[in-house]
Parts: structure tokens; sequence; C-alpha cells
């Protein structure tokens, strides 16, 4: 894709398909910040169906005339599944009752009921998920789909332990890539950098880079993870991120941003030192995890250079945030590390 004429008389860095239904609202008048949340926030509030306490850390898409997704629901025994739901505007949301059952391709696999954090990543005609699922430890499960009936798992790409799996939007040459952040045993772990690695055919992983490590600013000195589906634009990836501090009180879940090389995503080109959103409103502060915004999933709207923002809030609630792609992109160029 080329770039795509904006706003009259401007253009935007956003590489993408126009999106007019794209779910948005104007920046607040005398807001100085880059990223604004949406007025009616948490758009999935606990409770959201009889099954779940907490619908989180979730992906969506644009879906015929409307938005799919795929949701972490946390059940009321605190076990992680992942519902599919459906939205006519990307803010009011229904949920299948049921768990997302995958076929497997191999029964050694396991059963995948203890999945959480997924991605959603569109390549060609495919629809790939990824997630991270309990396999004698955490790491990466993914899947993909065409219809969003059927998913079809296949073999998990790297070994336990890892998340935050996501894949970049196309193939590299003749390559499949993936940012990951391998950590080790426990679920509150107090490191984690973020990788790269490729494939030719989803089922073999190598040529491991690491992308960039935690710090050196104390807002991501405990952890870092890649957030949504890195966002294509003319100067590079542009890659969301949430970095881990670590205060008296627990961890601070923060977003930030960074961009990459086009040809070579194991390759930084700028790395913003400051968040570019962190924990603030009500929701994002108190929940089952106090201090959580945690990114997955945006939608972009080439046109405009518009993107809405998914994240999860406290562990609690899906929550949703705007921003403009150029605002960012300056404000990474001017504050880089």
């Amino acid at each position: 894709m080329s770039m795509n004429t904006g706003t009259p008389g401007g253009t935007t860095a956003l590489v993408s398909e126009p999106l007019p239904n794209i779910p948005w609202e104007e920046k607040p008048a005398g807001f100085r910040g880059l990223v604004w949340r949406h007025s009616t926030n948490p758009i999935v509030d606990i409770n959201p169906f009889p099954k779940a306490r907490g619908v989180y850390n979730s992906c969506v898409v644009p879906w015929k005339d409307g938005y799919i997704g795929i949701f972490r629901a946390d059940w009321h025994c605190m076990t992680p599944y992942l519902h599919l739901g459906t939205s006519p505007d990307g803010i009011d949301w229904s949920f299948d009752e049921e768990p997302i059952s995958f076929i497997s391709p191999d029964p050694a696999l396991d059963e995948v009921n203890f999945a959480y954090d997924p991605r959603i990543c569109k390549i060609d005609d495919k629809y790939y998920v990824t997630w991270c699922y309990n396999f004698n430890g955490p790491t990466i499960g993914v899947a993909w789909t065409k219809d969003f009936k059927s998913f079809h798992q296949l073999e998990n790409p790297f070994l336990p332990y890892n998340r935050n799996g996501v894949l970049i939007p196309r193939m590299i040459g003749d390559r499949y890539v993936m940012l990951s952040r391998p950590m080790g045993l426990g679920m509150a772990v107090d490191y984690g950098d973020i990788l790269c690695s490729e494939s030719k055919d989803l089922t073999y992983w190598g040529k491991h880079r690491i992308v960039f490590t935690r710090g050196p600013k104390k807002w991501e000195r405990v952890k870092i993870g890649p957030g949504p589906t890195p966002i294509e634009t003319t100067e590079g990836w542009l890659l969301f991120y949430h970095g881990v501090a670590d205060t008296c009180s627990g961890f601070i879940y923060s977003i930030g941003a960074a961009l990459l090389d086009l040809d070579d995503p194991s390759k930084v080109i700028y790395r913003c030192r400051f968040p570019i959103m962190t924990p603030e409103a009500s929701y994002e502060t108190t929940g089952s995890v106090d201090n959580v915004v945690f990114p997955t999933s945006v939608l972009t709207d080439g046109a405009t250079g518009r993107l809405a923002i998914y994240y999860g809030a406290s562990d609690t609630f899906t929550a949703l945030a705007y921003a403009s792609t150029d605002e960012i992109l300056d404000y990474v160029r001017s504050n880089h590390t």
C-alpha cells in the first residue's frame, strides 16, 4: 500500500485501508496528552456475561459491516478462557457464552483450557490468533481462521516459558515474523525483554534476535512485552508495548511506543523514552490487579491516520482510547532514547 491522503490538505504516514466506521471521539479541548480515553469507558464492565467476572486484554478486527473479536474472559473460578465477541460499532459487545474450541493437529498439544491475552493478525486471507496458554508452563499458541467459526491450531512456536506472541501483519520476503517475550516461571515474574523470530512455515521458528530490553527508565525497568499487532507506516512498524515499573505498592503497567525497521523488525529506529499512557482513571487504578493499562489491539483508518486502541484495564475491564498515528510518530521521534 502507499501513503494515503488524510484530512483535507494533509497526509498520514499510516499505511492501512480506510475504515470509515472506526470508533472515534475527537480529542477533548485543552487535552495535552497523546492518547485520550473513550468518554464512557470501560466499554466492557465487570460481570459482562454469567460465567465471566472480567473481560480484558482482548483483540478486535473489522468484520463484515461491524467488528469481531477474541476476548480473554476470566470466569468466576478465576480460570481464563477465550470467547468470541461481536459488535456493530466496536463499542457495544455481545459474547458467546461458551469458549472457542480449537481444532488441534496433535493431542499432545493438550486442551486449550487456560488461555489468555489473545491477539489477531490478518495475513492474506487468514486471521491468525496468538495467545498464551499452559503447556507445561506458559507458552504461545497459534491458530488460524477464515470465518471465526472454525479455528485450526498450529504447532506451538516456542518452548515454555514465553508470552505476548505478536505477528507482523505481512510476510517479509519469504518469512513470517513474530515478536515475543520469553520469561521465567510464575505469573508476576520480574524480568522479560522483546525478541524477534522468523519462520518460513509457521511451524519451525529461528533466527531469534533481541529487539530491545527492559529499561533504561524506571517506568519500564522491570519487564516489557509487545502489545497489539505492529502498525505499518511509511517510516517503519509502529509498535505499542507494555512497560512495567516497580514501586513500594506494587507494579505499574504503562504503554510505550517504538518504531521498528520495515524490512528487519529486529532493528529499532526509535524508542520513546516516555510512556504514552499510564494508569490514571479509576477503572485502571483499581481492579483485580491495580494500576494496569495493557494494550492488545488497534484499529486503523488509513484515510485519516486515526487509531482506536483497545486495552485491558486493571485486569478487569476492556477499555478504549484514541490517538493519531502522526502525532505518535512525531512524539517518538522527538523523545527517543
